[in-house]
């Protein structure tokens, strides 16, 4: 398939600014009230009110823009970052990483069960299955910009999907003389340009791969949240499943993912991979320990 979708859904009236609306916007927006109609959902079923639910929003929002933002920034290319930090404030031009949203994401949940007396792991519970839902529908965003692609298939008969990118191929843009004539059969328009979509290399449409691995995750989580009646499951589990099932996911899926770091290809794993183990580790620990808690018939600790 050759993907060749505008990223821009519409743009706001002068009046308004003129500000191009983007799909990936539209589409974090629904990832990001999914997640939190679904944390509500969790946190009101544990016995507690939606104000406690709300309390939350505003500082989780600002954590992920922030993390994701500051992630990709210091993770992907820390050497232009750092001498052009102010770079890192233009959201607008791209640029998010799960794994930095993941962290700012930890540290404030870890703040909010503080303050409202909860389980740390009981917030991450409560919280796992919103996240697997977000972190599914960005990646459609991310399909819409033609971003964060797959590698290069040498030979696509070989595979069940292969997709042409003709956006993210800068250097091709400009490519033909002129779009949808007769001397030009092969060129499209697109966005940024004419380009000769025979030069356009078939990739792995990763974007598909995650958003499918996402919402396999999201199920999964859901079938062993309605196993168990509230306050029978282990403390944990939950949160420790998306751990261990999610970046796992990643880890497998950079595999086919084009090198994103200045350093990948150089090493023998990717950054994505690297920062990854961390998190399936993490999520080991909560498992067993919520499962050994369980067979003791505790609910101690956080």
């Amino acid at each position: 398939m050759i993907w060749n979708i505008d990223p821009t859904a519409f743009a706001l009236p002068a009046l308004l600014g003129g500000r191009e609306i983007r799909y990936y916007g539209l589409l974090y927006m629904v990832a990001l009230m999914g997640a939190y109609l679904l944390w509500r959902w969790q946190v009101i079923r544990s016995g507690r009110t939606q104000e406690q639910a709300e309390r939350f929003l505003s500082v989780a929002f600002a954590a992920v823009i922030m993390g994701a933002r500051v992630g990709h920034c210091l993770f992907y290319n820390p050497t232009y970052y750092l001498t052009h930090p102010w770079e890192i404030l233009k959201v607008w031009e791209g640029g998010l990483a799960s794994h930095g949203a993941t962290i700012t994401l930890v540290l404030t949940l870890v703040y909010f069960a503080r303050t409202e007396g909860m389980l740390i792991r009981d917030v991450f519970d409560r919280f796992a299955i919103g996240v697997a839902w977000a972190a599914s529908i960005i990646r459609l965003g991310n399909l819409m910009n033609s971003e964060i692609v797959g590698r290069v298939i040498p030979n696509p008969s070989e595979v069940l999907l292969a997709f042409k990118f003709p956006l993210y191929e800068r250097p091709l843009w400009g490519s033909c003389a002129g779009c949808a004539t007769s001397s030009a059969p092969n060129c499209v328009q697109t966005a940024r340009g004419c380009v000769d979509v025979t030069l356009v290399p078939w990739r792995h449409p990763t974007q598909i791969y995650e958003f499918l691995m996402g919402m396999a995750i999201f199920g999964a989580l859901l079938w062993v949240d309605r196993r168990y009646k509230e306050g029978e499951r282990p403390v944990g589990l939950l949160g420790g499943l998306f751990l261990v099932l999610y970046f796992t996911a990643r880890f497998i899926v950079e595999f086919f993912k084009e090198f994103q770091a200045l350093t990948d290809g150089e090493l023998p794993l990717t950054m994505g991979q690297y920062l990854s183990v961390p998190f399936v580790l993490i999520g080991v620990v909560m498992i067993a320990y919520g499962l050994r808690e369980r067979a003791a018939g505790g609910r101690a600790g956080a």
